[in-house]
Parts: C-alpha cells; structure tokens; sequence
C-alpha cells in the first residue's frame, strides 16, 4: 500500500459571507494521478490555493508530504509544483527565457539550470521552438511551456488546475502525454477539471466536488457503483406531487438498489434495468403517475454526478 503524500482534513475557505471549501477531507496516495471533478465554482481552485500555501485556510489542516501547509509554508514550496489556469509567462520573452527566470526563482542557475531548462523543453516536445517569444505561440504551446514551468525544481507534488481549458485537441494529447510522463517518472499530481473524459483518463483516484464539498470519492469503478452494477432508470413523473411513500415503493421492487426522487424526477439504480422496469412501472401506475419520459443509460461520471448533485456539469 502506497503511502499518502498528500493529506486534508475538513477544510474550509470562507470570504465573507461566501463559504468556498466547506469541510473538505482527502487523501493522496505517493506516485497517483487524483482527480479533482466539478463545475466552475466548485471550489476546486481555493483548495488548491490552500495545498499550495497561497490560501490559508479558515479552518482545518492539510499537509504534504509531512508539512503543514500554514506552519511550515515555506518546505511546503520546496517540494509542490504548481500548474495555475491562468497561463503565468512573460508574453515577450521566449519560452526558454520564461523558463530561466522561473528556475532562477527555485535558486536555479549556471550549466544545471540550462540543463533542466532543456530537460523540460524536451519533455513538453517544444525544444526546437525555446527561442520563439510567449506571445506568437498558439494557446495549447503556451499551456505545455505554463507546465514545464512548474517542473523545473523536481517537484514530488504536482498540482494541475483545469491545464487543457481553450486548447485544441492536438495539444491536449500532448499535454495529457506529458502527464503520464510526469506520474511515470515519480511525481504525484493533482488534477482539476470539469472535463470527465480527462479525469475518467487520467486519474487513478477521483473526488466530485460541488458547492464547495466531496460529493463523493473513489476510483472510477467504486464511484460508478454508485449508480448500481446493472444500469439507471431515469423517469420523468407528473404530477410533480405523486404520492408520498413512492420512493419506498419503487425501492422494494425487484433490482432495485437506490431511488433518488428529485420533484418530477425519479433516479432508480438497479442491478438489472431492464428486470426492474416493468414493476417499477407498474408501481407508478398504480400509484397514479403519468411518465412523460423515460431513459435507460449505463453509468457514466456524468450520469453519476447528475444522479448525486441534480445538475449537468457546465462551465
């Protein structure tokens, strides 16, 4: 068993009135790929700007690797990457100047600091474009040179904050490429995203935020199990009001194994959909309930945070 690099206990980040992080806990483990999941606003960003001691924290701990992220900020810098949305590079100076300054920020310098510098460059595939300015490179060159950035001290923890957003697909194969160079060559990393196909690709381990808390967490398959082994029925209701008790109705049918009800929604996981739709159906008649729609679907993250916060993940 991997030992945990990296952990969180009931964070929270309040500005004002609004609560950012609300009780957020985690672990993670040395050498994975974990994967923050949300919408904007989830609060993905403020805990990452907690991890990386920009933030402190209104309460709660976090450490990484054996660091607090508040007591001990400055051995917290020596060892975390950080990879920030926003491209953080000097527009007119070239890629590999962007770098030296960068390096000479992590006390980098003379013949090992140029070595790094070509090192990274090599990594992100854009070497043979280290003397071209910030400012003439298409968006996804610039992400890849943001990333080499943060890699040029060796960091063991590496924290990626939605890396790939406004780059075409090329380039998000090559910046997904580097990641999975950078996990292989030892360096634990954190990575944010609304995008579910990047975090179902990418990350061992996967938390699904939203309004500023872990709606849930596990691998990819214990998440989907959520939704049950056989699939979801996905049924729309009226009147809106159907009778009280309805949910424990359905739940006992045969396969069933969770029914959710939000207002004229009915999310039922079952080990077996389409065993289950006939009695489940059958209830609802009964019971006075008129379908106007109905949807079988295998689980999916999408369907899955859906299912637990009610609303599509959206920009």
């Amino acid at each position: 068993m991997a030992d945990s690099i990296v952990t969180a206990e009931n964070l929270v980040k309040r500005f004002d009135k609004l609560t950012a992080v609300d009780g957020v806990s985690f672990t993670i483990d040395e050498g994975e790929i974990f994967g923050f999941l949300g919408p904007n606003g989830a609060g993905k960003t403020t805990t990452i700007s907690i991890l990386s001691t920009y933030l402190e924290p209104t309460s709660g701990t976090a450490t990484i690797d054996g660091f607090s992220v508040t007591g001990e900020a400055a051995r917290v810098r020596e060892i975390i990457g950080l990879v920030p949305q926003e491209i953080a590079l000097y527009p007119t100076l070239t890629a590999i100047e962007n770098l030296r300054f960068y390096g000479r920020m992590y006390n980098l310098g003379g013949a090992p600091l140029e070595r790094r510098c070509r090192e990274v460059l090599e990594l992100v595939e854009l070497w043979d474009r280290r003397d071209g300015r910030i400012d003439q490179f298409s968006g996804g060159m610039k992400r890849r040179i943001n990333m080499g950035a943060g890699l040029l001290h060796h960091p063991r923890f590496l924290l990626l904050d939605e890396p790939t957003v406004g780059v075409d697909p090329q380039s998000r194969e090559h910046i997904f490429d580097t990641i999975f160079k950078i996990r292989d060559s030892g360096t634990t990393i954190l990575y944010t995203s609304h995008y579910m196909e990047e975090v179902e690709l990418l990350c061992d381990n996967i938390a699904i935020m939203d309004k500023g808390r872990i709606v849930a967490a596990g691998t990819l398959k214990e998440l989907l199990k959520l939704l049950g082994e056989g699939g979801v029925i996905e049924l729309e209701i009226s009147p809106p009001g159907c009778p009280v008790g309805l949910e424990e109705q359905v739940g006992a049918q045969t396969g069933v194994t969770s029914v959710r009800r939000e207002e004229d929604r009915l999310l039922i996981s079952s080990d077996n959909s389409a065993r289950s739709l006939a009695p489940v159906m059958k209830v609802l008649e009964g019971r006075g309930c008129q379908v106007s729609n109905l949807e079988l679907y295998t689980p999916n993250l999408e369907k899955l945070f859906i299912h637990l916060t009610g609303k599509e993940l959206r920009e």
